[in-house]
């Protein structure tokens, strides 16, 4: 077990700019900087999930850390046993012990933290600033294919009285179309429920994934990405395709920010299941109505 020790490196959290802005709202997503742990080959590393990797001690650190960034210091913390579903829980008080299963948080309750962990997978929050209520959800494939978000925008609308053309919406890091290949059956898939199917794929015939896995059939007379033994791999956009969910529920196209960054591509900042061969950190999405007396000024 790697001991614990300070870090020099200040917490990163990334925001999405409309939602900063509602003076009630706490709101951020994790990266990899500023943490304590060091089961994943650096000395500072923010990994917020109690892997088999990490230290119990570790985790509990940079989790305090972070919190302590987001302005939520001691705020009680609600998670989730993701499944890849698309059950969704009203947050109606302080939690207990007890662990929820699904992948979606709502609440209108202040002074709880609602927050999603991933690594590859899609966080994505959701704000309703004429009720002041949250939302956090967890949107991998299985996630998007059971239409998560767009049945977590209607859980609102039914909760809290949400008008969805109201609602601000910001998909948080995440696997990206440029790295995030799947099999023919995920299409197949996607085909039998949305439209809009064959806009989420794309044929890449020169993916560096493919690079990584099959070295040797790169080294060839012709030019790399030419030899005729690759063939495409299907990628599918994740966030096209939740973007397109909160759209069909009544999400307004302006009122969405995607903060656009591929934890695949960007491992120095990011973890990433796939890039890092299943051995990585998790990354948090958190969200909370802030208690009135704890409301900043606009910035």
């Amino acid at each position: 077990m790697m001991p614990v020790t300070k870090s020099r490196t200040p917490v990163r959290v990334l925001r999405a700019k409309p939602l900063g802005r509602l003076d009630w709202l706490a709101h951020g997503f994790s990266t990899r900087a500023g943490g304590v742990s060091q089961a994943y080959g650096r000395k500072a590393d923010l990994n917020l999930g109690f892997t088999q990797e990490d230290t119990r001690t570790a985790v509990e650190q940079n989790r305090s850390r972070f919190f302590g960034a987001l302005g939520t210091p001691k705020w009680p913390l609600v998670t989730l046993q993701q499944v890849h579903s698309d059950v969704i829980h009203r947050v109606t008080r302080k939690p207990g012990r007890s662990r929820l299963t699904g992948d979606g948080l709502v609440t209108n309750v202040p002074g709880v933290l609602l927050a999603i962990q991933t690594a590859d997978c899609l966080p994505i929050l959701l704000a309703d600033p004429e009720h002041r209520a949250v939302g956090a959800f967890h949107a991998g494939w299985r996630g998007t294919l059971a239409r998560i978000v767009e049945k977590g925008v209607g859980r609102m609308r039914k909760e809290f009285g949400s008008d969805p053309a109201k609602l601000l919406a910001a998909i948080g890091p995440g696997v990206r179309a440029c790295c995030y290949a799947v099999g023919s059956e995920v299409r197949e898939k996607f085909e039998a429920q949305f439209a809009y199917a064959a806009e989420l794929f794309e044929e890449v015939y020169d993916a560096n994934a493919v690079h990584n896995r099959y070295p040797l059939l790169f080294l060839t007379a012709r030019a790399p990405g030419h030899s005729e033994t690759i063939g495409p791999e299907l990628h599918l956009d994740l966030a096209k395709a939740n973007r397109k969910q909160l759209e069909a529920a009544g999400v307004l196209a302006g009122n969405i920010t995607d903060l656009a960054l591929c934890t695949a591509c960007k491992t120095k900042l990011l973890f990433s299941y796939r890039a890092e061969l299943g051995k990585t950190g998790r990354l948090m999405g958190a969200v909370a109505v802030r208690p009135a007396n704890k409301s900043r000024s606009k910035s």
